[in-house]
């Protein structure tokens, strides 16, 4: 026979497990975080039909999105319609007006991390004539053939000056220091062996249109990263 104190006991021991249960479920869990928003890939980048030379599309995926060409706070106080080459970050930036800056993403090549300063642009040219200095011919012999002497590499889309070159000069001498499209998406913002500054097809042609000769160009020391690819 049930006692009094049994039935008392058997709800205080149901009550204790309820109150025990309660107290160890486990919390909610948080929904997980949604991703950041992939943004849309340029239309820009798009193939180019008008030039001389057809310019094909930037394949998507190349070319990571912080160095698609886009508007920025001016990270470098210099006056409007200054450009300023950070070779470091891999940006160029186009200062604007309202403490804005167009940034566009840079491939660096050994000569880029060569020379700094204060420069102007001296004069541009379309689809320019790639002439590679005397030092690359010794590294790489096979390129004599574009020597100065028999007149340099012709324009073209295999052309490493690409659709449009900057010629930038201190003291009206050359700094053999270029501003330059290029064919190899893959190169920009990286390291690279050859060149000074290099932009997509695409970027040089837009960068091209806004700057006119005479414009000041400010390239910031960079130290020179080992192993260039």
């Amino acid at each position: 026979m049930l006692t009094r104190r049994a039935i008392l006991g058997a709800g205080l021991s149901a009550t204790a497990l309820a109150v025990s249960g309660c107290v160890t479920s486990p919390p909610p869990v948080a929904p997980a975080p949604k991703p950041a928003p992939v943004p849309a890939y340029p239309l820009s980048y798009g193939p180019i039909s008008t030039e001389p030379y057809p310019i094909p599309a930037v394949p998507p995926g190349v070319v990571a999105p912080q160095y698609w060409r886009q508007l920025v706070d001016d990270p470098t106080g210099e006056v409007p319609g200054t450009l300023v080459v950070d070779p470091g970050e891999r940006f160029l930036y186009l200062v604007q007006e309202g403490g804005k800056a167009l940034r566009y993403g840079v491939g660096i090549g050994r000569a880029g991390f060569a020379w700094s300063g204060k420069a102007t642009i001296q004069y541009k040219r379309h689809w320019p004539t790639w002439t590679p200095p005397t030092e690359m011919i010794a590294r790489q012999p096979e390129l004599e053939k574009y020597s100065a002497a028999n007149g340099g590499q012709q324009p073209g889309l295999d052309n490493p000056l690409g659709a449009r070159a900057l010629y930038l000069f201190q003291n009206d001498r050359d700094t053999l220091y270029r501003i330059h499209g290029s064919p190899e998406a893959n190169s920009i913002g990286r390291a690279v062996s050859s060149g000074c500054v290099r932009l997509l097809n695409h970027e040089i042609i837009d960068l091209y249109d806004r700057v006119p000769e005479g414009t000041t160009v400010l390239v910031r020391a960079a130290k020179e990263p080992e192993g260039l690819v």
